[in-house]
């Protein structure tokens, strides 16, 4: 069918339920925006990789997330064995049971094995896990983009999503060079900002895997572990200092054998999109030139 017998034209993008729909002039915006984040990648050399779409709970579970994130994990598992039959009875022509199935909105937890995979939250915990046991010869610099996950109390369209897309720039090595690593991306997204005119607030946020009791608390108190960009009250990119702790905790070490120190920048692409279709009042295509140009 030609573009002029359509009945309707695609939407930018629908969503429900947290879950989006992208259509054509959205994923320009979008295309665009990855170009731009892996500019600025490409400026400090950092590799591209991608990394499984699940985590194991086991990898998780040693750098503490269910302890400090258990409210945002959605975990990955299968019909048990003995459930299995149950639901293929409906493709055999069991009347009831293709009743049942055709009119089901979830799936029992009795009907379900123990869950062994969780769907990733952030982008860079895979990274870790995949440098685990290593010694650096010095710092690696990745840039990776990953469909994340996290259960909320609330979505608010592109806003905050039940899934959504972020791009991270990971460094990890000596703690100077990542610090340097966090500052100069923080200076080269205030300019950037600045330059197409998106009015953003730099604000220090906290991150659970600090206790707030512990040492690593009163040093998160010296140096902001955590700062987001937020447009009107929504973050949409941050920059995150882990100190040494997934070197610690996934044993990567520096060439002298202490912990590694790591941080990565974080982009929210779809809230990025939000941002900019809301500040500026026109539509993803219009978008597109001023952020590949800027």
């Amino acid at each position: 069918m030609s573009p002029s017998t359509r009945a309707t034209e695609p939407r930018p993008a629908s969503v429900r339920g947290g879950l989006a729909t992208i259509g054509p002039e959205t994923l320009a915006l979008r295309a665009a925006l990855e170009q731009r984040y892996l500019r600025w990648a490409a400026e400090v050399d950092a590799v591209p990789m991608m990394y499984p779409p699940l985590m194991r709970v086991e990898d998780l579970a040693r750098i503490d997330y269910f302890a400090n994130f258990p409210h945002l994990a959605i975990l990955g598992s299968q019909l048990a064995e003995d459930s299995v039959g149950k639901y293929g009875d409906a493709a055999k022509g069991d009347t009831e049971a293709a009743a049942s199935s055709t009119a089901m909105a979830e799936i029992p937890a009795g009907d379900l094995t123990g869950a062994t995979y969780v769907l990733p939250s952030a982008a860079c915990y895979n990274i870790y896990f995949d440098m685990a046991g290593r010694v650096l010869d010095g710092p690696e610099l990745i840039t990776t983009v990953a469909t994340c996950f996290r259960r909320e109390t609330h979505y608010d369209e592109l806003r905050r999503l039940l899934g959504f897309s972020m791009r991270e720039i990971v460094c990890v090595g000596e703690r100077e060079v990542v610090l340097e690593h966090l500052s100069s991306h923080k200076r080269k997204l205030i300019g950037f900002f600045a330059e197409i005119g998106l009015p953003i607030e730099v604000e220090a946020a906290s991150d659970p895997f600090y206790e707030s009791g512990g040492s690593r608390a009163l040093m998160a108190q010296l140096f902001p572990v955590k700062e987001e960009f937020v447009y009107n009250g929504n973050a949409i990119g941050s920059v995150n200092f882990h100190r040494n702790f997934f070197g610690e905790r996934c044993d990567i070490r520096t060439a002298d054998g202490q912990p590694a120190f790591s941080g990565c920048v974080a982009f929210g692409i779809e809230r990025w999109i939000s941002a900019l279709t809301t500040h500026f009042g026109v539509g993803p295509g219009e978008l597109c030139e001023r952020i590949v140009s800027s």
